[in-house]
């Protein structure tokens, strides 16, 4: 009966060992699932296309380990919700652009577009090499979020209009979707800047709903169909010189992933951030090509009377801003000296070789 009890506790003993070695491979191999909201239409060229590539980006890498789906605009909340759903944990990620958020943080504002703000290239070196990164935790962590850069637009398109503007009093009384602190911009000089999401742009403009409207650039806005809407393109994007596209992260979904999840997450949006913005620069110009000759688009560039006072109004309201804001004024103090230090630089590099160039 002894030697029974005891291979008996042998046996035991052997598989309980067994699944001590079994569960950490288990668990090794264990699959989470996360849901990611966006702000855009799904399979919109470049935006919506770029939360899909993050996510496929982030599955590949993963081995499948972590499995991301991709929920667009209004399909499982939305547009402008999907900061709240992941911070409060009802989706892991979201993807869209922070000055959305502004009604949450002023400060939010900095780490998508500026007025007559940071380039494409100078955004990215201050995000991950000038401290701004830092910053941009900090603004989201009352709110449980990490941010991660995730796509740029490069410099944007100033806007569609159904009149020229030839002087600052053909602003006054426009009504024209643009977020952020370039609608701050349009509300000081007269005009109604109106907040919609991607996918109701072009009936709103169609419509007489709007008078104007700003997007992207060339490719996106000829996907859109902007040109049915409106006669007159502008540029150059005064309001949106670089803008910064965001995939943000429930902290805590983050934090409970191994930490080579994690860096894949985050390497992953690096990815996507310069894939963004490559696509866009690709394409771009040939989109401005068909727009201009196939669909006779009026191509016209703002007076520089224009835009003189446009910045002069911009410098005034990011200022007044900050004025309130302790934490604003401590990232506009970092991107106003980053953007000065750039400046210099690229006065005798970028600007330099293209002026030189174009002979």
């Amino acid at each position: 009966m002894r030697r029974r009890d005891f291979i008996k506790g042998a046996a035991v003993a052997s598989v309980a060992a067994g699944a001590g070695v079994a569960a950490p491979m288990a668990q090794a191999q264990e699959k989470i699932q996360w849901k990611m909201v966006t702000t855009w239409p799904k399979s919109f060229p470049a935006l919506g296309t770029g939360a899909n590539y993050l996510a496929e980006l982030i599955t590949t890498m993963s081995g499948g380990r972590l499995e991301v789906k991709v929920y667009g605009a209004g399909e499982l909340v939305p547009a402008f919700e999907i900061f709240d759903a992941v911070s409060r944990g009802t989706a892991q990620m979201g993807h869209g652009a922070a000055y959305y958020w502004k009604g949450k943080s002023e400060a939010a504002q900095f780490f998508s577009a500026v007025p007559f703000g940071l380039t494409a290239q100078e955004m990215n070196a201050w995000l991950y090499h000038g401290g701004g990164m830092a910053l941009w935790e900090e603004v989201y962590a009352p709110f449980g979020l990490v941010p991660t850069a995730a796509l740029n637009t490069g410099v944007q398109m100033g806007g569609w209009f159904n009149k020229e503007i030839n002087t600052l009093a053909d602003l006054k009384g426009l009504k024209m979707r643009i977020p952020g602190l370039g609608g701050e911009v349009l509300r000081r000089l007269g005009g109604t800047p109106v907040s919609l999401p991607g996918g109701e742009i072009y009936s709103s403009l169609k419509s007489g709903a709007i008078d104007a409207t700003e997007w992207v650039g060339p490719y996106n806005d000829l996907a859109f169909g902007l040109h049915k809407a409106a006669q007159y393109y502008y540029y150059p994007g005064w309001h949106e010189p670089g803008t910064t596209l965001e995939c943000f992260i429930n902290k805590e979904a983050f934090e409970a992933l191994p930490g080579d999840l994690q860096a894949i997450v985050l390497t992953a949006s690096k990815a996507a951030n310069l894939d963004g913005l490559s696509e866009l620069t690709a394409r771009n110009n040939q989109a401005l090509h068909t727009l201009v000759y196939q669909h006779k688009v009026a191509l016209r560039q703002f007076p520089a009377e224009v835009l003189a006072q446009l910045k002069k109004v911009s410098d005034e309201v990011v200022a007044e801003i900050v004025s309130k804001d302790p934490l604003g004024r401590k990232v506009y103090d970092s991107f106003t000296a980053f953007r000065e230090q750039a400046a210099a630089w690229h006065d005798i590099s970028e600007r330099a070789y293209l002026n030189a160039r174009r002979g």
